[in-house]
């Protein structure tokens, strides 16, 4: 009888590793498409782009002159603008859908804005991560189909230095303000008072501007001069200027941009009247944050 269990035991064992097998499935293939691409892949560190590197100006704006700011790229040509920057992640209402015809990277969607669009024509690249780059053809003329037409091939410059991995890095020299972290100057208690209550600083996405409660304060490359620009006064020891804008006072200062000969680094503050129009008592705040903001800032 033992031989005859021996086999019967055998033979059950086979039945099930067969029946085992018979269930068994290959597994699926590792999917190899493409990988929607992030602001941060696509521009790497945000606070040294140079956004001018992503313009191709000989075929966008034959003539046209770059400047480059800490956080977008400003070329002139006659009175036509191209603006490129700053990237922004909040929602915008005024942006739209919009048939780009040029090739797009995967996870990446060129949109349209509808604000100011008489003399102005403004695109968005969105990338995967709901980053946008802002991109924008400003001139007082009425051609809104030419403006869009440079608008258009400014993108494609865009997205072809993107994808050929030509993003520029901007250097910053000694005593430059590009050097200089904004959130880390709003980050006192001296400004306890100013900013608000319980307010903690927030940087951009640039990383060259902050907000911390009724506080904003930005650290750029100054590309003009305003238009009526307020009287000097001397705030925190710094030739300063102060002035009401709508909501808004704000308080700003200047020195000879390190590296780029002819050009002004801007530093500007800003605080906002929730109640309203801005007044004497809003410019009042941004003399006090001034005061202690300013004198930390490094001379060139």
């Amino acid at each position: 009888m033992y031989p005859r269990l021996q086999s019967l035991v055998v033979a059950t064992l086979c039945a099930l590793l067969a029946a085992g097998c018979a269930k068994t499935q290959a597994a699926p293939e590792t999917s190899s498409g493409p990988t929607p691409l992030t602001a941060s892949a696509a521009l790497g560190d945000f606070a040294s782009v140079d956004y001018c590197s992503l313009l191709d100006l000989p075929s966008v704006a034959p003539g046209a002159v770059a400047t480059p700011t800490f956080e977008t790229c400003r070329a002139d040509l006659g009175t036509r603008t191209i603006l490129v920057g700053p990237l922004a992640f909040d929602s915008d209402p005024n942006i739209r859908p919009y048939d780009y015809g040029g090739p797009v990277p995967d996870g990446v969607a060129v949109q349209q804005s509808m604000f100011n669009d008489r003399s102005a024509c403004t695109r968005a690249i969105t990338f995967a991560d709901g980053n946008r780059l802002g991109l924008s053809i400003t001139d007082p003329g009425g051609d809104q189909a030419g403006r869009c037409g440079v608008a258009d091939a400014a993108v494609g410059s865009v997205l072809a230095a993107i994808t050929a991995n030509k993003v520029g890095r901007l250097r910053f020299p000694e005593h430059s303000w590009g050097r200089v972290a904004p959130c880390a100057m709003l980050d006192s208690s001296d400004l306890d008072a100013v900013a608000g209550a319980g307010s903690r600083p927030t940087t951009a996405l640039s990383g060259h501007s902050c907000i911390r409660g009724k506080l904003s304060f930005k650290l750029t490359v100054q590309t003009d001069e305003a238009t009526a620009p307020a009287a000097a006064e001397t705030v925190g020891g710094r030739e300063a200027r102060v002035r009401v804008s709508g909501a808004f006072c704000l308080a700003d200062t200047t020195q000879p941009a390190p590296g780029l000969p002819g050009r002004r680094e801007l530093a500007e503050l800003s605080a906002v009247e929730t109640a309203g129009t801005a007044g004497d008592a809003t410019c009042a705040l941004v003399r006090t944050a001034a005061s202690a903001i300013f004198p930390r800032l490094p001379n060139a």
